[in-house]
């Protein structure tokens, strides 16, 4: 488990206390929410783009030719 201060204006930290969100259990939850809400605001924006430009389809040789590829780097002896 990791530690985190913060500093906070008194008013905002005495309302947040009486609201009970000074809690860790609340925080956690308050930061879960928020990176699950950005991880799916930067994945729409992705998709957006990629409708805007798709990639190209690729052949099943293609598709074979980069798995063989990635199974060979895997493979591959690490330095």
């Amino acid at each position: 488990m990791t530690t985190v201060q913060i500093t906070l204006p008194d008013a905002l930290a005495q309302e947040a206390a009486q609201a009970g969100l000074l809690a860790a259990d609340k925080i956690e939850a308050l930061l879960r929410q928020r990176l699950r809400t950005e991880r799916i605001e930067r994945m729409q924006t992705v998709r957006a783009k990629l409708g805007e430009d798709p990639l190209p389809s690729m052949t099943p040789e293609e598709i074979q030719a980069q798995i063989a590829a990635y199974r060979a780097e895997q493979r591959a002896p690490r330095s």
